[in-house]
């Protein structure tokens, strides 16, 4: 499975966490209103364990206070320096509602 997110091609999105790789990359987390409308980005940050960070992260109250039905993740694996540029480009194109700096 995987969906574009601005210019970048990423795995997902998943609803479950655990298929997600322990790998380093970018995380989106995207919302829906239903299964027939289109994915928002919610979230976007970036991690040396995607996985890890996504299942115990500070952040998912604001992800499920954004009022969708659906909650999911996609990933863009990617090493350091690529995943934070990454990160960077895709929080200015989208401006996510959770995570502002």
């Amino acid at each position: 499975m995987s969906i574009n997110i601005g210019k970048y091609h990423a795995e997902g999105p998943f609803s479950n966490q655990n298929l997600l790789q322990a790998r380093s990359g970018v995380y989106v987390i995207l919302g829906r209103k239903n299964s027939t409308s289109n994915w928002t980005v919610v979230d976007v940050g970036e991690s040396q364990n995607v996985q890890e960070r996504v299942s115990s992260h500070d952040r998912s109250p604001c992800w499920r206070g954004q009022g969708h039905s659906e909650l999911a993740v996609a990933a863009i694996y990617k090493d350091e320096r690529e995943r934070m540029q990454i990160e960077r480009e895709l929080r200015q194109h989208f401006a996510p509602p959770c995570g502002v700096y």
